[in-house]
């Protein structure tokens, strides 16, 4: 379903994307901000699926700044290590640089919406303050209680695990403290659910997808 493309951004970088479009007339599209891992088969996977329901979707690789390529994984140590300094690395203002580079790209398509997973859920909190997006959708993003000072400009709706290694509980009560109208679900799972693998919790992986694309539906088209 879907194709490997490049997308250029406003200051001259050019980075990789993964682009899924729909067989029928997109709805809208969305843009997918990857996970820690990289652009893997699993971030690919959530392209496919939001084209199955309608949309042209786009994940951008938000690594190619550091190391084009990047594809880790979680079960060794080195590869791990890599992610983690990756991660690390990100200079947010860059990011949101390459994640405009993908909401152009899929303009065409409609309304745009972002929906991302782990670094990419903080990111889509960023982007729902700063990038014309309709919508934003974000799950378990660390980095969102330090950006409590930037507020949404969209629908926003945030997705945490209850049992996240990663989020203290009372980050998602600053959060909610902070903004008390947004839709804060919290799920019986640890960090990554959505994900692949050990972490993976199909309950809330299904309730929380059902709940994303709902919120799509209605504030994307």
């Amino acid at each position: 379903m879907g194709i490997d493309a490049n997308l250029s951004a406003a200051d001259g970088h050019v980075l990789d994307a993964y682009l899924a479009n729909p067989l029928q007339r997109a709805r809208g599209a969305l843009v997918i901000v990857q996970e820690t891992f990289g652009l893997t088969d699993y971030v690919r996977s959530v392209c496919d699926r939001f084209a199955s329901q309608g949309y042209a979707a786009i994940a951008p690789a938000i690594y190619d700044r550091q190391r084009r390529g990047a594809v880790l994984t979680e079960s060794d140590p080195e590869s791990l290590a890599e992610a983690r300094r990756l991660r690390r690395g990100l200079v947010w203002n860059d990011v949101l640089a390459d994640v405009a580079a993908a909401i152009d790209r899929v303009r065409g398509a409609g309304r745009v919406g972002v929906v991302g997973y782990c670094v990419g859920g903080s990111i889509a909190w960023l982007a729902a303050a700063s990038l014309p997006v309709a919508a934003a959708s974000a799950y378990y993003g660390r980095d969102i209680v330090n950006f409590l000072d930037r507020r949404p400009r969209c629908p926003l709706e945030l997705h945490f695990g209850e049992r996240d290694h990663l989020i203290p509980a009372g980050d998602v009560v600053r959060i909610r403290a902070a903004f008390p109208g947004l839709p804060a679900y919290v799920y019986p799972a640890g960090h990554g659910f959505d994900g692949p693998g050990e972490r993976h919790h199909a309950e809330a992986a299904r309730l929380a997808r059902e709940r994303t694309l709902a919120f799509v539906r209605e504030h994307v088209g």
